[in-house]
């Protein structure tokens, strides 16, 4: 398999390079981060292949999809509009680490998902990848990001009051979902502070 591309060739329409970043994270790693591709497709399906259960047990709220063509062409094609996605690099390896996106979900609206690899959780790329997609979510006309996760993984609720407020959460039977109302003030402090670190090598 050919490494993940920091810089892709051959991007679909509409591809928007202004998201390719490279960020140094709180314990001193770096990562590369940049929108989704059609070609990233083997890179996600061996990312399932190998996630450790705890990981794919939160992020598809129980078990995994089966892995088809299908599948991986729906979420490694986006229109980087109501469909927007995001991929996370160890510019190392040039390994897959990170992914998130959203899915227009209504009239300004849109669900969020995150999935990180254990080691690399809390070094603050979660947020950097949510703050990033609610720059792009308000570039494009949507102003509320709602989740639907396990009630027990309350980082997700933290992830969402980075970007907005008025949080409002319902749980039901171990589920629960949260919406927040993007606050383009606070993003745009927070993207800011991306671009500092990203630029302090």
């Amino acid at each position: 398999m050919k490494p993940l591309a920091q810089h892709p060739d051959g991007v679909p329409p509409g591809y928007p390079r202004e998201y390719e970043r490279d960020l140094r994270l709180s314990d001193g790693r770096r990562a590369f981060i940049r929108p989704i591709v059609p070609e990233d497709s083997a890179h996600l399906a061996q990312a399932i292949r190998t996630a450790d259960p705890e990981t794919l047990y939160r992020r598809f709220l129980g078990s995994p999809p089966r892995i088809t063509p299908t599948l991986l062409a729906h979420l490694c094609t986006v229109d980087y509009q109501k469909r927007f996605a995001l991929i996370a690099a160890d510019p190392c390896t040039a390994d897959g680490i990170a992914i998130a996106r959203y899915e227009h979900s209504a009239a300004g609206a849109a669900e969020i998902a995150v999935a990180v690899d254990p080691a690399w959780r809390r070094a603050g790329l979660a947020t950097a990848l949510v703050e990033m997609l609610a720059e792009a979510a308000l570039d494009r006309g949507i102003r509320t990001f709602s989740a639907l996760y396990l009630a027990e993984n309350r980082p997700v609720t933290a992830l969402l009051d980075l970007v907005g407020s008025g949080r409002k959460e319902t749980i039901r039977q171990g589920f629960a979902e949260a919406a927040v109302a993007l606050d383009s003030d606070d993003v745009a402090a927070a993207v800011h502070q991306l671009g500092d670190l990203g630029d302090d090598r």
